[in-house]
């Protein structure tokens, strides 16, 4: 038997993707929604490369009573208005908006990192998915932090445009375009011109003078990994359509070598350790499109603080950083919670 799944949002970037990723894991489903907002209700979407199609409903009018998980991808405005509808329901939501993530009664989950939290979903019916950047972050910080306990982080982040949505896809397009013709690339979803450029700003701006996008990184990665550890976070948004890199500074209680952090996160859950000290011998942006694993590469020893390492991380921030994680919950909360048949 499988379950009946609602992914709301379905037309927009991350919920095809996972539409596209709950056909690719063959997750078990005896039916399946497609909800997104009145102006794409009729719609028709494809069903990852099934062949099946699907009509879009309209959100405002779905009924959540009887289904068992809905994936939702529809931003903060619309999931306030309709998460509490579905957990009431009795559907487990599953929301990919940064509205509930901060909630202490609602669990923040990367299941490679803290699987066990998923225990807590039944206070609200509702369980976070983490920022992009977050969840790549501490997929590759957890088997590091479990051999030799980490105390401080320093990463920089270089985010593809596509966490931007759709409307950040279409501007760099287009002002690269322009550029290469000679018209105007003026902006309009980001502050400054992203083709050619890279701009340290994403989100709001919060009164010590860092972002909110830094913000979520620093307490989404102590509430999901240890709240005792240190992070400090300079976002980024770079001309990459798809793909989020790091650059990551992680300072350790306990002494661990750069051959030791490799071998661990050689054999760790979700990672892929491409790191061979020579042309090429790294994961770029580009490379990880499309694919499930978060890759890190470049490990190395810090001389500058007495147990010290830097990394270089890369994951599509589509698969990963949103859809991939979603589906990777409904899978966990399907194993633990929902068991079928």
């Amino acid at each position: 038997m499988g379950y009946r799944v609602v992914v709301v949002g379905a037309t927009g970037n991350v919920g095809r993707e996972m539409l596209n990723i709950l056909a690719e894991r063959e997750f078990p489903i005896d039916e399946l929604a497609a909800v997104a907002s009145p102006r794409s209700t009729g719609d028709e979407i494809e069903f990852g490369e099934t062949g099946k199609m699907l009509k879009v409903k309209n959100i405002e009018h779905f009924d959540f009573s009887g289904w068992d998980i809905a994936l939702f991808a529809a931003g903060s405005g619309p999931t306030q208005i309709y998460a509490p509808k579905a957990a009431a329901a009795g559907c487990v939501v599953i929301d990919n908006s940064s509205l509930y993530r901060m909630d202490p009664d609602v669990p923040l989950i990367v299941p490679e990192v803290n699987p066990d939290a998923i225990d807590g979903y039944k206070k609200k019916n509702i369980i976070a998915n983490p920022n992009c950047s977050t969840a790549q972050l501490v997929v590759a910080l957890k088997p590091l932090h479990d051999a030799a306990t980490i105390k401080r982080v320093v990463v920089a982040t270089y985010q593809s445009v596509s966490g931007a949505g759709k409307e950040g896809m279409d501007e760099l397009f287009e002002q690269s375009r322009n550029i290469f013709v000679g018209d105007p690339a003026e902006p309009k979803k980001f502050t400054k011109q992203i083709a050619f450029n890279v701009i340290p700003h994403i989100d709001v701006f919060l009164d010590d003078g860092s972002t909110k996008e830094e913000w979520k990184m620093v307490v989404e990665t102590k509430k999901i990994l240890d709240p005792k550890i240190k992070v400090t976070a300079t976002c980024v948004r770079v001309p990459v359509f798809v793909g989020h890199s790091e650059a990551v500074n992680i300072e350790f209680e306990d002494e661990i070598s750069a051959r030791k952090a490799q071998s661990i996160l050689r054999e760790a859950p979700g990672i892929m350790l491409v790191d061979k000290r020579e042309d090429g011998g790294y994961v770029t942006p580009i490379e990880c499109v499309g694919d499930y694993a978060t890759f890190v590469s470049r490990v190395r020893e810090d001389s500058t603080v007495e147990n010290g390492l830097s990394l270089w991380c890369v994951s599509d921030n589509l698969r990963k950083g949103a859809a991939l994680n979603a589906v990777q919950i409904a899978e966990l909360l399907g194993r633990r919670h929902l068991k079928k048949g």
